[in-house]
């Protein structure tokens, strides 16, 4: 096997510069031997970048801490900036659109949502829509001394891996559907130029599309990593549901981006027909609409009302309600069970509505699981989100902002640095 060509110093200094972001972000204010000592690079290495990121905007000085281990001079606080870079995360939803804006520290610091009728919708006036509320979260975040550096768009559909074609979304009747043409240049309004100003080439923001389950998984895997492992599933459920698969603390993709559809996989062949062409499959037994239906509450009005009401009836014991929900989480601990015995991951984790019903989804749930999971031993953990409905959207925005602290090399040349 032919040995690997060294890496280039340049992708040296990107790897070690982002390398010390993420050790600041993770341990909090942190003095350069501190930084030194988590990443085992030598005092004068870290001293260097770390200059180098403070003149980047990336960094800020906070004042003396402590010296480390005892006597000694003391250092200087290192944090990441409240300022400067910041990722927008959109969601795309069958009756919402959502946008907002995270800082590099993680902060949720601009937000802006309304509702939008998206079953079988006009691509073109959903994104007309979508992107006035970014324009609206970019105006707020420069308000704020903020400057956009990334979109990441979250949608309810098959995504072409590394593209911006929503190849597939069955929910909004979107098919090959590119959405770069409708946000070109979004996020731009009002924007300064000179240092500060957001990384865009031609006036756009990069922009990153994909799956709303795979965004939702990422945020579970950043936002709670002391609960949640680093092998797991995540299922997630609106009106549709989708899956995403992590391994080993990446997303596991597929050969065209199309991993995690589990909401089309069937449960009865020879079941009801799905937005998707077949039949019987899990979201007709589990998605929302499936659940509404089967507890006999109607779908025509707001669709938080009807879930409330279904949540209600629940916890007042209603026959119906609770049928309904036991009926769901059977199917749903069948298309799990077969999913384990596939993956054989370390925890199984519910988002979005089935985070909302999980009290009454659990027992079937777990129930199908322990009978069908083929391993000896118990069956892989079960954890409800803590992040709920906003999983994809704060996903997204932790995608677009991680742009920035996976290459600062790039965000400074793109800034005059």
């Amino acid at each position: 096997m032919a040995a690997q060509p060294p890496s280039s110093q340049r992708e040296i200094r990107r790897r070690n510069l982002s390398r010390v972001l993420y050790a600041v972000a993770e341990q909090g204010p942190s003095s350069r031997a501190a930084v030194a000592a988590r990443l085992g690079l030598t005092r004068t290495a870290v001293s260097t970048l770390v200059d180098e990121l403070l003149r980047s905007g990336l960094l800020t000085e906070q004042g003396p801490t402590p010296p480390d281990g005892g006597p000694g001079r003391p250092g200087t606080a290192l944090a990441l900036t409240d300022s400067g870079p910041c990722g927008l995360g959109a969601e795309i939803g069958v009756d919402h659109l959502a946008v907002c804006a995270v800082d590099v520290r993680g902060q949720v610091r601009a937000r802006r949502e309304t509702g939008s009728e998206g079953r079988n919708s006009r691509p073109a006036a959903v994104l007309a829509r979508l992107r006035e509320l970014v324009d609206e979260v970019a105006v707020q975040a420069r308000e704020l001394e903020l400057s956009p550096a990334a979109l990441a768009v979250a949608v309810p559909g098959l995504v072409a891996r590394g593209t911006s074609t929503v190849v597939h979304a069955p929910n909004l009747g979107w098919h090959d559907t590119d959405i770069a043409p409708a946000l070109a240049q979004v996020g731009t309004v009002g924007e300064e130029t000179g240092p500060g100003a957001a990384p865009a080439a031609g006036g756009s923001l990069p922009l990153i599309v994909d799956n709303e389950a795979n965004l939702g998984a990422l945020a579970e895997l950043w936002l709670d990593s002391g609960r949640v492992p680093r092998d797991f599933v995540h299922v997630s459920a609106e009106v549709g549901i989708g899956a995403a698969v992590v391994l080993d603390g990446e997303l596991l993709c597929g050969n065209r981006g199309f991993a995690g559809e589990i909401g089309h996989m069937p449960v009865r062949p020879d079941g009801p027909r799905c937005a998707c062409g077949g039949t019987g499959c899990l979201e007709q037994y589990a998605g929302e609409l499936a659940l509404l239906h089967a507890a006999g509450i109607a779908t025509d009005g707001p669709r938080d009302d009807a879930l409330d009401t279904l949540r209600d009836r629940a916890a007042s014991g209603d026959e119906r309600a609770l049928r309904a929900l036991e009926e769901a989480g059977a199917a749903l601990g069948l298309v799990l069970a077969g999913t384990v015995n596939l993956l054989d991951p370390r925890a199984l984790v519910l988002g979005g509505v089935l985070a909302r019903f999980a009290p009454w989804l659990r027992p079937s749930l777990e129930r199908e699981l322990v009978e069908r999971t083929a391993a000896p031993g118990a069956p892989p953990e079960l954890l409800v989100s803590g992040l709920g409905a906003d999983g994809p959207l704060l996903g997204a925005a932790h995608t677009a902002v991680r742009e920035v602290l996976n290459d600062p090399l790039s965000y400074r040349a793109a800034n005059g640095g």
